[in-house]
């Protein structure tokens, strides 16, 4: 018998979560990957509301990214992805979360439901909610009131969080007695490898760390732990932020959190030795590799990011 499979344990969500996958499953690796549950907007924030579950939204992506490329996975991956137009009630929702809903209705578990989709798509991994509680992010932001740009005031909604113009201090997730996921807690504790990142930074990365059961697996997982650094800040959410804006604020929710690989494109170089002064602060080597798209637009290769990871693992 040969080697077992590495295992790695992405989180995050969004189209973050989905380049990191799609670059993942070209790897020999047994992929895990943990998702945030906090959207409110859009389909996902409609059937949220609707029928009280978890949105369906970043889960579908996830589970998108990890089709295969031939037919099959190429065919269900467009299905899944599929947003239907028209002017009546379902304008705006997309076929996969319906199709996650009716499962989470039929079977009346989140994980099981998940597992099956991904039994349908031929799925290369996977994809777990990161908590059984739909959940709210509450963020404290300042310089929303131009009379008084040091006020700090409360903002709550992943979409109100995202646009709120103002400088987001920190963040935290409501309800506080929210249920980890069990199985997202043991994929992180039993990994070779975690990724976390990209993504927005405050809406569908560090949610994570607010998550207790997760923070701490992953201050206590024998993983490699590995941190990939946005492209460019996001309006709204990050705006002004370089890439040690980023991970500072990330070891500013988790101070106890030791890293394994700082991940940042080429394009970071301007605070290059600033980046690797807090990387080493975290125990962590930083790794600059040219990982964004051709065609300009602030977002990671999956094929760039497939050569970066490929050189982590083989420094394990």
């Amino acid at each position: 018998m040969g080697p077992s499979r590495r295992r790695v344990t992405a989180l995050g969500g969004g189209h973050g979560l989905h380049a990191s996958l799609s670059a993942l499953r070209h790897l020999p690796l047994d992929i895990t990957a943990v998702v945030t549950v906090a959207d409110d907007g859009g389909s996902s924030g409609r059937l949220r509301s609707e029928f009280g579950v978890l949105p369906p939204g970043d889960l579908r992506m996830a589970l998108a990214a990890l089709c295969g490329d031939d037919e099959w996975g190429e065919t269900w991956a467009q299905v899944l992805q599929h947003r239907f137009a028209g002017t009546g009630e379902m304008r705006g929702h997309v076929t996969g979360n319906l199709l996650i809903v009716s499962l989470w209705e039929l079977l009346g578990d989140h994980v099981e439901a998940l597992d099956w989709v991904g039994r349908l798509l031929g799925a290369r991994g996977r994809v777990l909610p990161m908590a059984l509680t739909p959940l709210q992010i509450s963020a404290r932001v300042s310089g929303l009131d131009a009379d008084d740009p040091e006020r700090v005031s409360t903002v709550r909604g992943q979409v109100a969080v995202a646009s709120s113009h103002g400088t987001i201090e920190a963040i935290s997730l409501l309800p506080p007695d929210l249920r980890p996921c069990p199985q997202a807690v043991a994929a992180v504790r039993e990994a070779d490898l975690v990724v976390l990142g990209p993504g927005s930074w405050f809406t569908s990365v560090l949610p994570h760390l607010m998550v207790p059961a997760l923070a701490e697996a992953l201050t206590d997982t024998d993983a490699h732990r590995v941190v990939v650094l946005n492209l460019a800040p996001q309006a709204g959410e990050t705006t002004g932020f370089g890439a040690v804006d980023h991970l500072r604020v990330l070891l500013d929710h988790a101070p106890d959190l030791t890293l394994g690989t700082v991940l940042v494109d080429t394009s970071g170089a301007a605070d290059l030795a600033e980046l690797e002064a807090l990387a080493a602060k975290c125990g962590a080597r930083l790794l600059a590799a040219d990982v964004a798209r051709e065609d300009g637009s602030p977002r990671h290769d999956p094929e760039k990011l497939v050569t970066a990871y490929a050189e982590i693992l083989a420094a394990l």
